[in-house]
């Protein structure tokens, strides 16, 4: 039996997909660990997960709140420069002394965890990319290139300060696909050709394994009782890091919900923005997503990769609203896969959200698309093809 740790960075959607494949390892007799914020991560994976704690590059744990407005390369440069090579500078410690007390034979490493990835070129352990988003296989850097050669200039520094003094003198930094976010060994992508397309440039490491659903723990909060028996559901939710700066867009849905009486839409509303829900909409601080997807007839959301992988998963049409990062891309994937309509996330109205949710409710082909990919989710295998990847990556270091 083998041994696999698990690095992550303290965001729900990035723990959340390995989750099904540690289940799975686990239950083939595998050790199984996670590095990563402690109290954040036995949240998620529950009170008997082992956890080896790394810190976090504030002190009180608090997040760097990103201004709402930033968009496009300015967005994108407070991502790396605030909080993903901070992040990694912060964890780098714990994560070498979590090698050294659970000495894995293969680390799984989130791709904005990446010092899992230095950890695992200075001391030659074999290691997995896990790709919680498809966007960056897509090298959304590719249009532009000063602002690729400068995240690859961070990743080249941050190796040579923590890791592998030798990495300058390697080319691997001179193309996209070669650096700390993509394995050499095996990249998990959690989604199918399908929807994000084929990417030769990653060779015969990038593996398609499909959405990794897992059981999460029951809400027991979450009033079930309030949903009608017979009104088409509708799903509204934009994350958790959005919910903030989102009441504009929300409330053009719940206006959009309100001139049509005949669905029901369920809101995920942390922050309260929607103060005056009309009859027909609920709202609640958190939805359980995975436990009310079967019976939601669509989704309106920013296209984060695991709500709309999870809502394909389940047939489900959406209506997609991106805000930044990776969202515009999983957006465009979706649209051309014909499964969603798209709207603008800070011009949309009202008349502008219900004709698309009126569309994606009212036409076939929608729900016909969203089968077609769901059906290429199983085919790829789930969690099971993950943790049969791992197992031979720990093998016979290769997947």
């Amino acid at each position: 039996m083998s041994r696999f740790l698990f690095v992550v960075p303290p965001l729900v959607g990035h723990v959340n997909p390995t989750l099904g494949v540690a289940a799975r390892l686990a239950e083939q007799g595998h050790q199984v660990a996670w590095a990563g914020h402690a109290e954040f991560v036995t949240r998620l994976a529950g009170p008997e997960a082992a956890v080896l704690p790394c810190a976090l590059p504030h002190a009180d744990g608090a997040a760097v709140e990103r201004p709402a407005d930033l968009r496009g390369p300015a967005a994108l440069k407070f991502l790396w420069e605030t909080f993903l090579i901070p992040l990694a500078e912060a964890m780098i410690p714990g994560v070498y002394a979590a090698v050294d007390e659970f000495k894995p034979d293969v680390l799984v490493v989130d791709q904005q965890a990446v010092a899992g990835a230095v950890v695992a070129q200075r001391t030659g352990i074999p290691w997995a990319t896990s790709a919680t988003t498809a966007a960056e296989l897509a090298d959304p850097l590719g249009g532009m290139p000063k602002v690729a050669a400068w995240v690859r200039e961070m990743l080249l520094h941050l190796e040579l300060r923590y890791g592998d003094p030798t990495a300058a003198a390697s080319d691997r930094y001179q193309c996209t696909y070669g650096d700390l976010r993509f394995s050499p060994h095996l990249v998990l992508a959690y989604s199918s050709a399908e929807l994000s397309g084929c990417h030769d440039e990653l060779g015969d490491t990038l593996r398609y394994v499909g959405p990794s659903i897992a059981v999460r723990p029951h809400d027991p909060g979450f009033p079930w009782h309030a949903l009608p028996e017979e009104a088409p559901l509708v799903l509204v939710t934009i994350g958790t890091a959005n919910s903030d700066t989102g009441g504009e867009f929300l409330n053009a849905c719940a206006a959009a919900l309100a001139d049509r009486p005949e669905l029901f839409g369920i809101f995920a509303d942390p922050a309260e923005v929607v103060t005056q829900p009309p009859d027909n909409v609920l709202t609640a601080h958190h939805v359980p997503q995975l436990e009310l997807l079967p019976w939601i007839s669509a989704v309106i959301c920013h296209a984060g990769q695991n709500t709309v992988c999870e809502a394909l998963y389940h047939r489900v049409p959406l209506v997609v609203a991106p805000i930044r990062d990776d969202q515009p891309i999983v957006a465009q994937q979706a649209a051309e896969a014909g499964a969603a309509i798209r709207v603008r996330f800070g011009r949309a109205r009202a008349d502008h959200v219900g004709a698309a949710l009126d569309t994606v409710l009212t036409y076939p082909q929608f729900r016909q698309a969203a089968a077609r990919v769901a059906e290429s989710f199983r085919a790829a295998g789930g969690a099971a093809a993950a943790a049969e990847h791992l197992v031979r990556l720990a093998a016979h270091g290769k997947p």
